[in-house]
């Protein structure tokens, strides 16, 4: 009984990681930064925002990364809660438009090497 019972937390437990990270999305966004103080700002009043789990803020390309989860929260959700605190975003960038934008290199079906051109 002991065993089953073990199995069976186990089992319960790595569904739950699972579908934890499952739904986890990244946005970075371009927002007018000019001292630490707007990063302070940003960090303490986006970070209570319904499902953020993360913020990155830099001031030198003046951008913030979140990290939030997708099923309780949105971009257009986190962008309306920077114009309540005064710092207006717009997104730059998804993984999904990073992804799209790599270059891709052909590859020799045979072999899989890369083809230089």
């Amino acid at each position: 009984m002991r065993k089953y019972l073990l199995s069976l937390f186990f089992a319960l437990c790595s569904v739950i990681v699972f579908a934890a990270k499952a739904d986890k999305q990244v946005v970075v966004l371009s927002c007018d930064l000019h001292c630490q103080g707007c990063c302070d700002k940003i960090m303490k009043n986006i970070a209570f925002e319904k499902g953020v789990k993360d913020i990155v803020c830099d001031l030198k390309t003046k951008t913030v990364t979140v990290t939030f989860d997708a099923a309780k929260t949105d971009v257009p959700t986190l962008l309306n809660a920077f114009d309540k605190i005064g710092k207006p975003a717009k997104v730059k960038e998804t993984p999904a438009q990073k992804e799209a934008s790599a270059p891709k290199t052909e590859t020799d079906a045979n072999s899989g090497a890369s083809q230089p051109y």
